[in-house]
């Protein structure tokens, strides 16, 4: 019979006793990036237009604007998981902080496109460092029982970062009404970050981190941190005799694993899972949640407003109208994650954005019709519900689950990065290929892509079982 350890006694602890008040806190401070993240894309989105008219672009800036964000994200999350990994999570979530409140005092005090792309990408990187340390700090302080539903609720912060958005932004545009506004979108990026970062100084780091290091003291404080009245169970396990001691010493010398591991036989497939239907989801999400003022725009969902202001400030009504059912679809995705299992629920929501696509597309054929703005709204609806409760709570919460300790940052920053490449793709792409094959070449592709993440999603999954 296989005997315990001093470090599983000590997992074990936390895995198994109740959701404390502490244990809530800390998940809300590792809200921080999820909730900017669906933040900046609101902003960015219903600032573009004000932007485009300011500074003269043209769509190819545009483009390149909208991927700064996302390219940022793709070097933030490449870089940050194997970090988080090697220095710890609580150093990671302060400097991700740091770096969105430098990007985005670039941004609000742009002269032009070239500093606003530097602003921009350095929001992306603080987002992109934030999204796999944060979903691995949170798989690691929070008990078994409540992980995965507190994982997709944080993911879901992404939803209530687009609703301040919109409030912010629509409340900015009725009554301040100068085209300088979107500097103030850009600005309050840097505000929320700032609070957060302050709030973070006092958070303990991961206790599983400390032990994947070898220091088993740092590992006991934070664990007391965390269940203060398991505290004279915590002190007893710290490993103190002779031959535990060999163990501290051989597991902090020990180097932490390359990003090769990751294709290795053992996690070659966990790999396929956790990145590429993520890659193909962020295409579809960062492209249409980025666009979607300037596409609702285009199909004249904004009706016949005159002025620049006047015609952004409905396109934000309408977007922020749409993105509501995001937050229900992450509410859906909470109670039915845990329930049907992220595989199932991940493959639903595929196939329902591209129905929701396809519903799309045949409400720009009706153009003139009285079904024209109901389809708009139900076809952005499905797409934006059943996308929140399957795929993009599904995809941020596989690799903390999916991969080890010593691995669980790299997996999902590795995922995260890949994820954000195909973001990338997206806010270059779509609006290229709107210009050269208007809305519906746009709402086509995201269909295919939908389709494809569906494919893989039945080929490569596994149901998993914490």
């Amino acid at each position: 019979m296989t005997e315990v350890t001093s470090p599983q006694r000590l997992t074990l602890l936390l895995d198994e006793s109740p959701l404390k008040p502490i244990q809530r806190w800390l998940w809300v401070l590792s809200t921080g990036g999820t909730l900017l993240d669906g933040f900046v894309i609101f902003a960015l989105g219903v600032a573009m237009p004000l932007i485009i008219a300011e500074f003269h672009i043209k769509s190819g800036v545009v483009g390149l604007i909208g991927a700064a964000l996302v390219l940022g994200a793709v070097f933030g999350a490449g870089f940050g998981g194997p970090v988080a990994d090697h220095l710890g999570r609580k150093r990671l979530m302060l400097a991700d902080m740091i770096i969105i409140c430098a990007g985005a005092a670039t941004s609000a005090l742009a002269n032009g496109p070239t500093m606003l792309f530097v602003g921009q990408f350095l929001v992306g990187v603080g987002v992109g460092i934030d999204f796999p340390v944060s979903s691995s700090y949170i798989s690691e302080v929070l008990p078994k029982r409540s992980r995965a539903r507190m994982m997709v609720a944080t993911i879901a912060c992404q939803s209530v970062g687009m609703l301040l958005a919109g409030a912010i932004t629509l409340l900015l545009l009725k009554n301040v009404s100068i085209a300088q506004n979107w500097r103030f979108f850009l600005a309050t990026e840097g505000i929320i970050a700032l609070l957060f970062l302050l709030l973070r100084l006092s958070e303990p780091d991961s206790p599983h981190w400390f032990m994947t290091r070898g220091k088993f003291a740092e590992a006991a404080q934070a664990f007391i941190r965390i269940m203060p009245e398991q505290r004279e169970a915590v002190l007893q396990l710290i490993p103190q005799s002779r031959e535990n001691q060999s163990l501290v010493n051989s597991v902090a010398q020990a180097k932490p694993p390359g990003i090769a591991i990751l294709f290795s036989r053992a996690y070659r497939a966990r790999t396929v899972l956790v990145a590429v239907p993520w890659f193909l989801m962020d295409i579809a999400t960062y492209g249409v949640g980025l666009f979607t003022p300037i596409i609702l725009g285009a199909i004249n969902i904004s009706g016949r407003a005159r002025g620049l202001i006047t015609h952004d400030l409905a396109a934000a009504r309408g977007s922020a109208a749409i993105d509501l059912f995001l937050l229900f679809g992450f509410l859906l995705g909470i109670w039915a994650v845990p329930r049907f299992g992220r595989i199932r629920m991940q493959a639903i929501g595929f196939g329902s954005m591209a129905v929701g696509m396809l519903i799309l597309m045949t409400a720009v054929q009706l153009s003139n019709s009285s079904l024209h703005i109901p389809l708009v709204f139900a076809g952005f609806i499905l797409f934006n519900l059943l996308m929140n409760a399957g795929p993009n709570a599904t995809t941020f919460t596989l690799a903390p689950i999916l991969f080890p300790t010593q691995l669980r940052a790299t997996a999902s920053g590795f995922a995260a990065s890949v994820a954000k490449i195909g973001a990338t793709f997206g806010v270059f792409v779509l609006p290229i290929l709107k210009g050269n094959f208007g809305v519906p070449g746009v709402l086509g592709m995201v269909a295919a892509v939908s389709v494809l993440g569906l494919i893989v999603t039945l080929v490569f999954g596994r149901e998993d079982t914490e």
